[in-house]
């Protein structure tokens, strides 16, 4: 049985389209596919772990306007809570202009904030009684840093257990990172937090000692197609990814660490866990998309059945 969990996070509405190669500075390119849907990484994160079984509520910060409209659509079609979505009456939903490369999946995303980058103190402590019996509490950098401090610190006082995906990447104090039980950057924001380039296991356990030594107490590393670094506070390795046919890996990060905190709130080890979430990533880069893109339970049982 899973416990209860909370994403606190962003949603913006993808505004996604396909092209033969990204655009060089100033260069048109004729584009081959364009697709709207739900996205922001607090939004992914929160579906990802929704469709995988887990106990979750999403928190996040919309418009009165036709892209907030999606997010309670998209919420209502998957049979998510909307009880805790906040609501600007003078700022828009935020939106995510993303670029994929049809030939390489590779991409380039611009995020406009919005309504999502104004939460107030106010609104979080509102949050307050959906901490009451919560295990974990997932956020990530792309809501304003003050509303993910004041969630954080609640979390901790109420003994909620806090993971970081410190995406996008920006400055965090150490006095936040001393609240957080586990932090999941990729390759490149471990870089740029820690200036230690992730080049390999010693180099990661170099990072992971910078993360704790300012009192996160687990790290995970997500190396794109070399896997996962995981340090669980006792031994430190890294998990291989699986071979699949990528055919746009935007959101594969969020797919993770949906995955992640589903296999976690269900009692998993961080290794058990980190393979959890490895498949889930692997299933959501065969589609298109982010939100839409999250695999259902089913679908990672037989992945993993299936891959032993």
């Amino acid at each position: 049985m899973s416990k209860k969990v909370i994403v606190f996070g962003s949603f913006v509405v993808d505004l996604m389209g396909r092209t033969p190669h990204l655009p060089a500075s100033g260069e048109t390119v004729k584009g081959s596919m364009f697709r709207m849907g739900p996205g922001g990484k607090g939004f992914n994160q929160g579906a990802a772990a929704h469709k995988a079984g887990a106990n979750v509520t999403m928190v996040t910060k919309l418009g009165r306007d036709a892209f907030g409209q999606v997010a309670q659509d998209t919420m209502q079609e998957l049979g998510m809570s909307s009880e805790y979505l906040l609501f600007s009456e003078d700022t828009e939903t935020g939106c995510a202009l993303i670029m994929v490369d049809e030939n390489t999946s590779q991409n380039k995303i611009v995020v406009i904030s919005g309504a999502c980058g104004t939460i107030t103190n106010e609104d979080v402590e509102r949050l307050a009684p959906l901490m009451d019996g919560a295990e974990y509490l997932l956020t990530q950098l792309e809501t304003n840093i003050s509303s993910i401090d004041r969630a954080v610190r609640l979390a901790y006082e109420k003994g909620v257990k806090v993971i970081l995906n410190p995406a996008p990447v920006q400055p965090v104090k150490d006095v936040l990172l001393s609240m957080v039980d586990l932090v999941t950057p990729n390759e490149v924001e471990a870089e740029i937090m820690t200036g230690i380039p992730v080049s390999d296991k010693a180099a990661a356990d170099q990072a992971a000692k910078w993360f704790m030594d300012r009192g996160v107490k687990k790290v995970l590393i997500t190396l794109g197609s070399r896997g996962v670094y995981i340090h669980d506070g006792i031994k430190s390795g890294i998990l291989p990814a699986y071979r699949v046919k990528a055919l746009d890996t935007t959101g594969a990060g969020d797919a993770f660490n949906g995955g992640l905190l589903t296999a976690l709130s269900e009692g998993k080890d961080l290794w058990e866990a980190a393979v959890f979430a490895n498949a889930l990533a692997a299933l959501s880069v065969q589609k298109l998309g982010t939100t839409v893109s999250m695999p259902l339970r089913k679908e990672i049982d037989a992945f993993l059945a299936e891959h032993k």
